[in-house]
């Protein structure tokens, strides 16, 4: 039986009327996204449609998961709300802490010591306020909500900028902040801008070595990194329903990487062979009474175009094999042609590391095909002349793979199996001289590939593949190795060719698990005590934000002027950093250490007003802090891309940067600033950017006004006394600035609840 059924049947129960009154409505058929979005809103039904892009809406999600690495500060949050248990069904998934190593066994007993204060912490306050709780081991949280938790027609947030991998069975699954989480575990509605729609439509069917990976490097590469933000992306067609669930899982999950608001798929039969698979026979039965609710209207389908802002068409029958990147995920090449482009652009041709496994594709299908690869190499007289290491999605998945023979299958060509849990995929991977810096190669079956993401080396070049592209390069030892065409010399001289993977959608034995690592809260967590030590390196209780004090920002000090690329991983770097997740002031000793400074061209170097020396970006803001100096970060294009990270947003905030000005944000860092009481503004004239410099004063002397649609002026004062002023746009409405006013939204919820 499924967890929260009762509550599954709530939703589906309601979702009739609620599609009809949409659909009466918008006087037109209606997508499947339309109908979750519009049978979960929080308020009443509208008088007009909402406008897509431009309206902000209140919605009530289903449930919250959260990953252990950024519930600690949304529990720190939580427990400042004053709230006595969680008013939707939540749970913590203790993934992100676990550093790849030695081996699967051996990292865990290491996570379990090192960890042992974050763990107790995160299981007391999930026992005091009512979360399940996923215990080290147990899995990575998308695979684990995917198994246990998904359902179709549903809407989920999670603390994890990957939760759309939910898409898999046919949920609104959204990444977010924790302050979001926050309010929705507290019983407030959740806020979003009403999303675009791009519709993808699949035709024709996978085939030989194509896998569902495929479709979102090609995806990728026609989106690139930030075409997908505003925009949730509906699958359909006969090559949609072609997939399987997990298939659909891992083009969800990676929609994170264009910056997708989310992915989803229409219900049918794959998701429903998935539920019963996966024990939860009841949620399959409840949708199939719905089936037409749980995808879009047939007419949607057959004219997309009348009904989405964008279509993609893209037949499956003839989609190649690909291999994403390096340094970033959109850069998308096919397989036939990446000899020539690693040669053209001098990228390392030699694979140190494949990698498989991961939160995206570790799936039984998933391994079971890259197995049929490990297969035939043994019986081919291959082994891997690449390190090659397995990351199992979760414990269920490593269990059923080491009872059908896929782990031994692994290990005999050369292969090591770490710990159910991120590892490698965030940079918590101790890499043998990775400190070196050297230039290498890795092709991994991950979804992100930034520099330094995986390894801490900013010259190892990450590529993304499938599972079973990443095992047969891994094999061959060769970047340019094309698994169609090329042929191997084995250990007898002979040259042997790989055939296509062959693999199941699901285990012919079913399922099986010893011990799934589940923790039910306690039915009274009353009484349960939650202990946070003064002097903990780890944890901290948070002290609330200030509010405005309504006065415009006048003598604020330019910190940094990022160029390029300024992701979460730049701003609040992971890797060994995780360890200070639940510490703020600790955290912070890494804010904006890895952006690159547009003046001298390096990380971790900017210039000191107070003083004009030089110094690294943390210490250097700190005296703004301590001369009570207000400053501004300056950043380019898609500024906080990638992770959900809360700590990109309220490290700044908390070491006393007021203001962060770019090109354009990232949807999830946006809306991250603006709930820590940050201010977020965008150049009206991104030329403008070009007209800051190292020693500027910025002089904000019309946010006395500060109003919906208003733009912001500002004086830039440089150091020879000479000004330029400049505007600045924002996307706050009325409620984002009582979350200004007050100095974060969670000081608003407390103040409610007060």
């Amino acid at each position: 039986m499924a967890f929260d059924i009762d509550m599954i049947k709530k939703v589906y129960a309601g979702m009739d009327d609620k599609v009809k009154a949409a659909r009466s409505l918008l006087n037109r058929p209606l997508t499947l996204t339309e109908k979750i979005l519009y049978s979960h809103l929080a308020d009443d039904f509208p008088s007009k449609p909402y406008e897509r892009g431009k309206d902000y809406v209140n919605f009530s999600p289903d449930r919250v998961a959260m990953q252990d690495a950024t519930a600690q500060m949304a529990l720190l949050q939580f427990m400042q709300a004053g709230k006595d248990k969680v008013a939707v069904p939540s749970t913590v998934h203790a993934d992100h802490l676990i550093q790849a190593k030695i081996g699967a066994e051996d990292d865990l007993k290491t996570a379990q010591v090192t960890n042992k204060e974050v763990y107790d912490f995160l299981s007391s306050v999930c026992n005091k306020y009512g979360l399940g709780f996923w215990k080290p081991g147990a899995g990575i949280i998308h695979q684990v909500v995917l198994e246990n938790y998904a359902f179709p027609g549903g809407m989920m947030i999670g603390t994890d900028s990957h939760t759309p991998n939910a898409g898999g069975l046919g949920m609104i699954a959204i990444g977010v902040g924790g302050a979001d989480a926050v309010d929705v575990m507290a019983g407030m509605p959740w806020e979003l801008k009403f999303p675009k729609l791009i519709g993808v439509k699949l035709t024709g069917k996978l085939n030989g070595w194509t896998a569902p990976k495929d479709i979102i490097l090609k995806v990728a590469g026609l989106l690139t990194v930030k075409g997908g933000t505003g925009y949730i992306l509906e699958y359909f067609g006969e090559g949609a329903r072609s997939l399987s669930a997990t298939g659909k899982g891992t083009i969800g999950n990676m929609g994170a990487e264009i910056g997708a608001t989310t992915s989803t798929f229409g219900y049918d039969e794959a998701m429903e062979r998935y539920l019963r698979a996966t024990n939860r026979d009841d949620v399959a039965d409840a949708a199939n009474q719905i089936k037409e609710l749980l995808t879009g209207d047939p007419e949607t389908y057959e004219h997309p175009e009348k009904y989405f802002d964008q279509v993609i068409e893209i037949n499956l029958s003839e989609l190649e094999p690909h291999i994403n990147g390096p340094f970033t995920p959109d850069r998308a090449t096919p397989i036939s042609k990446m000899r020539e482009e690693a040669q053209k652009n001098g990228w390392p041709t030699k694979v140190e590391v494949g990698l498989i496994g991961s939160c995206t594709n570790s799936s039984y299908e998933d391994i079971s095909r890259a197995a049929s690869i490990a297969k035939q190499a043994l019986e081919k007289g291959l082994k891997v002349k690449s390190e090659f290491t397995v990351t199992p999605g979760s414990e269920q998945v490593r269990y059923t793979i080491e009872r059908d023979g896929f782990i031994d299958l692994f290990e005999k060509i050369g292969g090591k199996v770490f710990a159910n849990a991120c590892g490698p995929c965030i940079g918590m991977w101790a890499r043998e001289n990775a400190d070196k810096q050297e230039k290498n190669t890795i092709v991994h079956s991950f979804n992100r590939n930034f520099a330094k993401r995986a390894d801490g080396n900013p010259n190892t070049h990450a590529f993304v593949a499938s599972p079973e592209v990443v095992t047969a390069i891994a094999i061959s030892g060769e970047l340019g190795f094309n698994p169609l065409t090329d042929t191997l010399i084995n250990d007898k001289g002979e040259e042997v060719k790989l055939d296509p993977p062959t693999g199941f959608e699901l285990p012919p034995k079913g399922f099986d698990v010893k011990e799934n690592g589940y923790q039910e809260p306690a039915k009274d967590g009353s009484k349960v005590e939650v202990v946070v030590k003064p002097d903990s390196e780890r944890l901290q209780l948070l002290t609330p934000f200030e509010p405005w004090d309504g006065k415009n920002i006048m003598g604020a000090k330019l910190l940094i002027k990022a160029e390029g690329k300024c992701t979460t991983d730049h701003i609040s770097m992971a890797g060994p950093w995780l360890r200070y997740r639940g510490h703020l002031d600790n955290i912070s000793n890494n804010l904006l250490i890895g952006a690159v400074n547009a003046f001298n061209h390096e990380t971790n170097n900017v210039k000191n007003q107070l003083t004009g020396e030089y110094g690294k970006v943390p210490d250097v803001q700190r005296a703004y802090k301590a001369k009570g100096i207000p400053t501004v970060v300056v950043g380019d294009h898609n500024y906080g891309e990638g992770s959900s990270r809360e700590h990109a947003a309220m490290e700044p905030r908390h070491l006393g940067v007021k203001v962060i000005l770019v090109k354009s944000f990232a949807r999830i860092h946006e809306t991250n600033l603006k709930k820590q009481g940050m201010l977020a503004l965008t150049f009206q004239n991104e030329n403008d950017y070009d007209k800051i410099l190292e020693d500027d004063t910025f002089n904000f002397i019309d946010l006395e006004q500060f109003s919906p649609n208003k733009p912001v002026t500002i004086e830039v004062v440089h150091a020879d006394g000479s000004k330029d002023i400049i505007k600045a746009l924002h996307s706050y409405n009325e409620q984002q600035i009582a979350w200004y006013k007050a100095g974060s939204a969670l000081n608003l919820i407390a103040q409610k609840n007060a």
